[in-house]
């Protein structure tokens, strides 16, 4: 009789669950769809502002980047995800400067960390949330983020020729003027101590002259000093003259 008993309850039991089970999905036949219709609705998707998919180089409307090629998201990627070929490129007034060759980007080995991003002294970098990155072969994943060509170094303007021009014109008085004092040292007989003081005939300031005070029990210190002195004048001077041109 227990045994019977025992059917029954059991049975009973499982055609409560069944109906329980029943009416839940019953009432999914009349509740409103929520279902992503993915990809048909891949244009307006929406995605979290937050969400980091893949790292990109910020690009202006004119395609010009912020990158300056100082490596700082190359040293602080964790895992080498970042990697930079730069090259040294000579400016219009002779300088030498450090620029973007190229920026790769291994998206299969980032582990979105954004060190990159928070680090950027300029503010090149960014994830952007383009989530749809599925690739059939890893090296795909592998990507080359200064994608448009990188531009030449701009020339220079009139007013930065004329600046040039007139600190080399400084340059070349200064040690014309150098040169005259010393022959006439020679030519009077003078000790070669009477060498041309590059900072005579310059007006200094309390501050200067307080700086070359101090400084005076220390040669190299003190030459340093004089060098920037000096060197101020110089680019004062060629300021001068590019507004009297």
């Amino acid at each position: 009789m227990g045994s019977v008993k025992d059917y029954f309850t059991n049975l009973g039991s499982g055609i409560a669950s069944l109906i329980k089970g029943m009416s839940v999905t019953g009432k999914e036949f009349v509740t409103p769809k929520i279902t992503e219709e993915y990809p048909d609705n891949r244009d307006n998707h929406p995605v979290a502002d937050r969400f980091r998919a893949v790292l990109t180089l910020k690009y202006d409307d004119q395609g010009n980047h912020k990158c300056i090629a100082c490596g700082t998201c190359e040293r602080v990627c964790p895992n080498g995800t970042i990697s930079l070929d730069i090259k040294q490129v000579e400016t219009w007034d002779g300088k030498k400067k450090k620029k973007l060759d190229k920026y790769m980007y291994d998206l299969g080995s980032c582990t979105f960390c954004q060190l990159c991003v928070t680090n950027c002294p300029t503010d090149a970098l960014e994830f952007s949330n383009d989530f749809e990155q599925a690739v059939f072969t890893r090296d795909k994943l592998v990507k080359k983020l200064n994608y448009l060509p990188e531009k030449e170094e701009p020339k220079p303007t009139p007013e930065q020729i004329a600046k040039m021009q007139a600190e080399k014109e400084a340059k070349i008085a200064a040690a014309k003027a150098a040169a005259e004092a010393k022959k006439a040292a020679a030519a009077s007989g003078a000790a070669p101590a009477a060498e041309a003081d590059p900072l005579a005939g310059i007006e200094l300031n309390d501050a200067q002259k307080k700086a070359l005070a101090a400084a005076a029990s220390d040669p190299e210190k003190l030459d340093k000093i004089r060098a920037a002195i000096l060197k101020a004048a110089q680019l004062k001077a060629a300021k001068n003259g590019a507004s009297n041109s």
